[in-house]
């Protein structure tokens, strides 16, 4: 199985400063169309296919490999990716929660397997590796929140 966690700061020195309600915002609209915050191309179709009281559907592609996610939204709280088709198993979850010195902090975190592979095994290994990298999710969540900055100065958020 693979567990990564990251988690950073919303508002480190220099940053506009973003509120809780601009962040989850952004978390949300993330959660609802991806192609609007990963790199150009990385996801080619994100469409929200059903939606109830507690958790919407989505089907995307991304990186190349069609998914279908159900997700649960805790307002102004947490945002949770259940991976029900495509090459992973598991959850991934981006947080929202304030330290203990009242800051604002964003954390990721997942616990996965891949579909097909050995558990532990050298594809899982690698992906492990990968997540937690300068590249993985702390990457993700950093330009999670470059983005949503950019959407506040646009005045799309």
């Amino acid at each position: 199985m693979i567990y990564s966690t990251a988690i950073v700061p919303v508002n480190p020195e220099g940053e506009t400063k973003l509120t809780r309600e601009q962040v989850w915002k952004g978390l949300e609209l993330k959660a609802r169309d991806a192609r609007l915050f990963l790199p150009p191309g990385l996801c080619t179709r994100c469409d929200v296919v059903e939606e109830s009281a507690t958790h919407f559907v989505r089907e995307a592609t991304i990186a190349g490999s069609d998914i279908r996610e159900i997700i649960t939204l805790e307002p102004q709280s947490k945002v949770t990716f259940f991976q029900a088709t495509g090459p992973r198993e598991g959850a991934i979850v981006n947080e929202l929660f304030e330290d203990e010195a009242g800051a604002l902090q964003l954390r990721f975190y997942c616990y996965l397997g891949l579909r097909g592979n050995q558990p532990n095994g050298p594809e899982e290994q690698a992906e492990q590796a990968q997540f937690d990298s300068d590249n993985g999710y702390k990457s993700a969540l950093l330009s999670t929140l470059k983005r949503t900055r950019e959407l506040l100065a646009e005045g799309k958020l």
